[in-house]
């Protein structure tokens, strides 16, 4: 199988979206376990140069308050790029399988077949990825959002 090659731009997402003065930034790892000198593995974050089908990908958002006034109820959506299936979020992320116009966790989540029969969402399925924060970030502190994906 060919490494597929991408451009990193079509790797990182598109700007996420948030308000309250909330400075953003992202970028996306390549996961990969390697074995050291006695055998024991690890897993590493590399910057990914190629990538093929089947590589597990970390999407990181880092956001920080750059305003001078703590920064409350922020929304931060970030569009999956296509060539990569959500494998999840374990910070409370909520997906939209629609383009955007409707959110909900995974399995609450319900696909129209084309015989016209629902199903429960997949994570190919999943378009955007959305976190509601509530909890107040002052002026000047930051944190940190992620989810998981694999190149199709």
């Amino acid at each position: 199988m060919r490494p597929l090659l991408f451009v990193i731009a079509l790797l990182i997402p598109d700007i996420a979206l948030a308000a309250n003065n909330v400075a953003l930034s992202s970028a996306v790892f390549l996961e990969k376990t390697i074995a050291d000198n006695n055998g024991h593995s690890r897993i590493v974050l590399e910057e990914p140069k190629a990538v093929t089908p089947g590589d597990q990908l970390v999407f990181i958002l880092n956001y920080r308050n750059a305003g001078s006034a703590p920064a409350k109820d922020f929304i931060v959506t970030n569009p999956l790029p296509s060539a990569v299936a959500y494998q999840g979020s374990g910070d409370g992320a909520q997906v939209s399988i629609d383009g955007g116009r409707s959110w909900g966790t995974l399995p609450a989540l319900k696909v129209r077949e084309a015989d016209g029969r629902w199903r429960n969402a997949r994570p190919e399925d999943v378009t955007h990825v959305r976190w509601a924060l509530k909890q107040t970030v002052a002026a000047g502190a930051q944190g940190k959002l992620s989810f998981r994906g694999i190149v199709r």
